[in-house]
């Protein structure tokens, strides 16, 4: 008989602590977005994402691994910042049934707009909840898993 692994109490504990910090965390964060009229979190993101790589393009499936959007969200969700002018679709020139997705100059001006934001709502709820020698250690702690 295989005896199946289980994890101790202490470690339950801790995915549950981590589950419910995130869950709150980006609740509060949506919330303030919304708040001052900005788009939700996912499109900060990927326009995060497509700002600081290089060219400021990326490929779909690129995006999918540098960010948490499952690919069915994501191509709606490319179509929708296509819509609004915040990035396009370019061909990919190795392979005509590929496409880049380019962050336009909007792109840049909303995801800085957004930044403002974002910030403050990263310090109010959680740089004003911890020391740096804190949020070092979560980070360091958290490290271990990515």
């Amino acid at each position: 008989m295989v005896k199946t692994p289980k994890p101790s109490e202490a470690v339950t504990s801790a995915w549950i602590s981590i589950m419910r910090a995130r869950e709150r965390l980006l609740a509060a964060i949506e919330a303030d977005l919304k708040a001052t009229g900005m788009p939700p979190l996912a499109w900060y993101d990927m326009l995060w994402e497509l700002a600081r790589s290089k060219d400021g393009k990326l490929r779909p499936y690129e995006i999918e691994e540098r960010t948490l959007l499952a690919q069915y969200s994501l191509s709606r969700l490319i179509d929708r910042l296509e819509r609004e002018g915040l990035v396009r679709r370019e061909v990919f020139a190795g392979d005509g049934r590929g496409r880049w997705v380019l962050i336009t100059d909007a792109g840049r001006t909303l995801r800085t707009r957004m930044w403002t934001v974002y910030a403050a709502a990263i310090e109010a709820h959680v740089g004003s909840k911890l020391a740096d020698d804190e949020a070092k250690a979560i980070s360091g702690l958290l490290a271990r898993f990515l």
